[in-house]
C-alpha cells in the first residue's frame, strides 16, 4: 500500500449513526477525501457486520479506498475486505497473513513504544499509534501517547504511521506536525451534521502539513 492510503482513516461506528444511513456517511466522508475506511463493529452479531461489510465495499467501488475490517479475519475473508486491523489482544499478524494472504493489508495496533519494535519486525503495512491523545470511543487502550510521544513513534517506526484517538480539526495540524503519515477519526466524522465537509476540512489540514513531494489531489474519489 502507498502512504497516500493512510491520510484519513473513517473508523465507523454504527451507533454514532442516530438514525442515519452508515452507508451514506461513509460515502459522504470518501467524496470528501477520506483515504481509507475502517468498518468497525464491537457489538455487531456476526451476519450484521458481513452485511455491513458487503454495503460499505459496495459503496467504495471504483474510489481506490481500501476497506479495512477491523478486528475479525473472518469478515475480511468472507467479504473479500482490502484488509484488517488488529489489536494487541487480536489474532496474532503472523496466523493472520498466512490466512489473509500476501496481498492482504494489515494494520497493527501500538499502544506502546516496544510495540513499535515489535512492529518493526512484523509483516504489516502501517501501524496504528492509539491513543494518541484520551478518547471517550476507545477506552480499553493504554496510557495516551501525547504528541511528544507521538512524535518519537512516528521516527521509530518504519511502517507507515496512522494517529487515533481524540483527534479533531483543532488539533490535528499538531498531530501531522509530529511526522506521522495520516490520522484516523471516529466522531468527528461520523457525528458531523455534514460528513463531507467535515473530511474536505481534515483533508485539508493533512494535506498542508505532508511534504511537498507526498502531497496528493486524490483526484479519484467520486
Amino acid at each position: 500500500m502507498k502512504k497516500e492510503d493512510v491520510q484519513l482513516c473513517l473508523v465507523t461506528d454504527s451507533e454514532m449513526c442516530h438514525g442515519r444511513d452508515l452507508a451514506a456517511i461513509v460515502a459522504a466522508a470518501v467524496k470528501g477525501g477520506c483515504t481509507m475506511v475502517q468498518l468497525r463493529e464491537k457489538k455487531a452479531d456476526t451476519r450484521t457486520f458481513l452485511s455491513r461489510a458487503y454495503e460499505i465495499k459496495e459503496v467504495l467501488k471504483g474510489t481506490h479506498v481500501p476497506l479495512i475490517i477491523n478486528d475479525r479475519i473472518d469478515i475480511a475473508l468472507a467479504a473479500d475486505a482490502d484488509g484488517v486491523h488488529l489489536g494487541q489482544s487480536d489474532m496474532p499478524v503472523e496466523v493472520a497473513r498466512k490466512l489473509l494472504g500476501k496481498d492482504k493489508i494489515i494494520g497493527w495496533s501500538v499502544e506502546t513504544m516496544e510495540d513499535i519494535e515489535k512492529a518493526n519486525q512484523m509483516d504489516i503495512d502501517y501501524i496504528g499509534i492509539s491513543p494518541v491523545f484520551a478518547t471517550s470511543t476507545k477506552t480499553d487502550t493504554a496510557h495516551p501517547f501525547g504528541i511528544t510521544g507521538t512524535r518519537q513513534a512516528a521516527a521509530m517506526s518504519i511502517h507507515p504511521t496512522i494517529g487515533i484517538g481524540g483527534i479533531h480539526r483543532e488539533n490535528a495540524r499538531e498531530v501531522m506536525e509530529c511526522g506521522i503519515d495520516g490520522i484516523a477519526v471516529v466522531s468527528e466524522i461520523m457525528l458531523a451534521a455534514d460528513p463531507e465537509q467535515a473530511a474536505k476540512e481534515l483533508n485539508k489540514i493533512i494535506n498542508n502539513n505532508l511534504p511537498q513531494t507526498t502531497q496528493t489531489t486524490q483526484t479519484f474519489f467520486i
